[in-house]
């Protein structure tokens, strides 16, 4: 049994990926003695990547899911990326079930270093035109910063983990502190050249991307190399190429001295303490043993992920908050927006077939957002990034091939034709009704409620898929794209990976649960930067704005405890 002493910390943050690492790297480099709660097993850098050097043949069913996985785990089966080689790093569906009031295809990844391990790592910044939106345009809740405020977080992030890219002055995708970028392939760079002709307001740039293209002293100093091109991040990258919170900020807290990381810990709720009005502490459940164990701290940061970060606030009930933790005002869990992944589109392109490309790109390349800038130009609201790329076919693109021995080996040998493709990444609109809750009635094997899923598309999302995919067929009709296939998948809510909201910031307790410091307007001691935060959606990836809104909040809460304010 742990006495008070070793139960007594500065800081506890809930939660160890992306936001979660960056917590407890600014908050130990800070001073602060630091717990960080994870609910899954330890993940340690490169000792626990066990597929990562392998060889498709060494896997026993060649990289391919399994029959019987796939018929006991039809949810987490869809997610993008899983396969034989790294599904260690993706939950299993019976062991942590929910309510999908609406279809909702929540995927999970419960270790040290969560989806941090297994993300897309796009990293563009928002522009300020993202962060104006909703006030210009009239929907959702006005932010209360904007990119100037951000900024200067953007750089302190991306200096650290390494984001390759090229500056280009795109104002809808403000420049950042980039390495060299992956460059364009031959037939990447007829794209950008016939885009930029032919569609004025449409720019075409290699990826922003948190791989290490050229590292810097930083980078060596974390104990990370080069990205080697082989485009097999989600196993785990051995030599840190790219970023993840195992590979890099907790390694970096841990050396301060001031880290203790407890995996196996199932946050079960945050305490509040009603005589000084603040919280004193987060109730977990050991995940092994089924104790009960309340840990103290000064501050607080929730960094579970989104829908988790919901659910462990909603659970936390006390006399003065009894429907969670700072929900006065009934908003906790709704307006919980996602990004419409939905629809796609490729093609073949003729000729260049005497040229080829170095490596496995490991990248997409970024048409930045064009739609409802300055002004809404379209039927809807909001707009969406462009991810793009080409590629050679190989022998398996030819259906009827029936090749063996000499002639298989030969086919093998010889690329097939350029294909280009397109898809989408859309900003959907918060809506109250969009929410999750606690199930009155189902509990989880920890006896903590499990939680409702109530999330759909609308009319809107409708209008900008159609228009996606309308304006992407003109761009590669233009360039000599033939064989043009679109693609409107309808997949549930959620596999985009990208769900926010429930727990936005804002100016005003009335309609708000945070501060512009990512700090509960009526628990002051608790902060929240995860993608609960968010206010609106935006259309480009929310990961690296989620790092930046921690180091400033993390920044701030040191500032505040220091002042004794906290």
């Amino acid at each position: 049994m742990l006495n008070q002493d070793e139960r007594t910390f500065d800081s506890i943050v809930i939660g160890s990926g992306i936001s979660g690492g960056w917590a407890a790297k600014e908050l130990c480099e800070k001073g602060l003695k630091t717990l960080v709660l994870e609910r899954g097993r330890n993940v340690v850098h490169n000792k626990d990547y066990p597929t990562a050097t392998k060889n498709i043949w060494e896997l026993p069913n060649r990289g391919r899911l399994t029959a019987e996985f796939l018929k006991e785990n039809p949810l987490i089966s869809k997610s993008a990326g899983i396969a034989e080689d790294n599904m260690h790093f993706f939950i299993k569906d019976k062991d942590h079930p929910y309510v999908q009031e609406k279809p909702f295809d929540w995927v999970r990844g419960y270790q040290v270093g969560g989806k941090s391990l297994t993300w897309g790592r796009a990293t563009q910044r928002w522009s300020e035109y993202e962060f104006s939106a909703p006030a210009r345009f009239g929907f959702g809740l006005d932010w209360p910063i904007r990119y100037k405020d951000v900024a200067p977080w953007y750089s302190h992030v991306e200096n650290f983990i390494g984001i390759c890219g090229k500056a280009e002055g795109i104002e809808a995708m403000p420049d950042g502190e980039f390495l060299p970028p992956f460059d364009f392939n031959c037939v990447e760079s007829h794209m950008h050249q016939n885009i930029k002709e032919n569609f004025p307001d449409r720019y075409m740039t290699p990826a922003r991307w948190a791989h290490l293209t050229k590292p810097k002293e930083i980078h060596l100093q974390q104990g990370r190399g080069q990205c080697q091109a082989r485009n097999l991040c989600m196993r785990g990258c051995p030599f840190g190429g790219y970023f993840s919170s195992v590979s890099s900020t907790l390694p970096w807290a841990e050396k301060t001295g001031n880290l203790t990381i407890r995996p196996h810990s199932v946050v079960h709720s945050i305490i509040y303490d009603e005589q000084s009005g603040k919280a004193s502490g987060v109730r977990l459940i050991d995940a092994n043993t089924s104790q009960v164990i309340d840990f103290n701290a000064k501050i607080i940061f929730v960094n579970a992920s989104a829908l988790n970060s919901l659910l462990v606030l909603l659970n936390s009930k006390s006399n003065r908050f009894s429907n969670g933790l700072g929900n006065d005002n009934g908003l906790l869990g709704k307006y919980v927006a996602f990004h419409n992944y939905r629809a796609s589109v490729n093609g073949i392109i003729e000729g260049f077939e005497d040229k080829y490309y170095f490596g496995r790109n490991p990248t997409d390349s970024i048409i930045a957002n064009y739609r409802n800038l300055k002004k809404q130009d379209t039927d809807y609201l909001g707009g969406f990034t462009t991810f793009t790329g080409a590629y050679r076919e190989g022998w398996w693109a030819d259906k009827n091939n029936e090749a063996i021995g000499a002639e298989l080996k030969s086919k093998v040998q010889t690329p097939g034709r350029w294909r280009v493709f397109m898809y989408m990444q859309g900003e959907t609109i918060p809506k109250e009704k969009n929410h999750v809750r606690l199930s009155d009635t189902e509990k989880d094997q920890w006896g903590i409620p499990l939680l409702v899923t109530s999330i759909d598309y609308d009319d809107n999302d409708e209008k900008m898929t159609k228009d996606f995919l309308e304006q992407s067929v003109a761009m590669l009709e233009k360039a000599g794209v033939k064989e043009i296939n679109q693609h409107d998948t309808h997949q549930a809510p959620g596999l985009d990976i990208h769900e926010m909201g429930g727990c936005r910031m804002g100016r005003d307790p009335k309609t708000s649960l945070l501060n512009e410091w990512n700090q509960m307007h009526l628990c002051k001691n608790v902060f929240v930067t995860d993608g609960a935060c968010m206010t609106s959606t935006g259309n480009q990836s929310p990961s690296i704005l989620y790092m930046a809104l921690t180091a400033r909040a993390a920044n701030y809460a040191v500032e505040q405890v220091k002042k004794g304010n906290l």
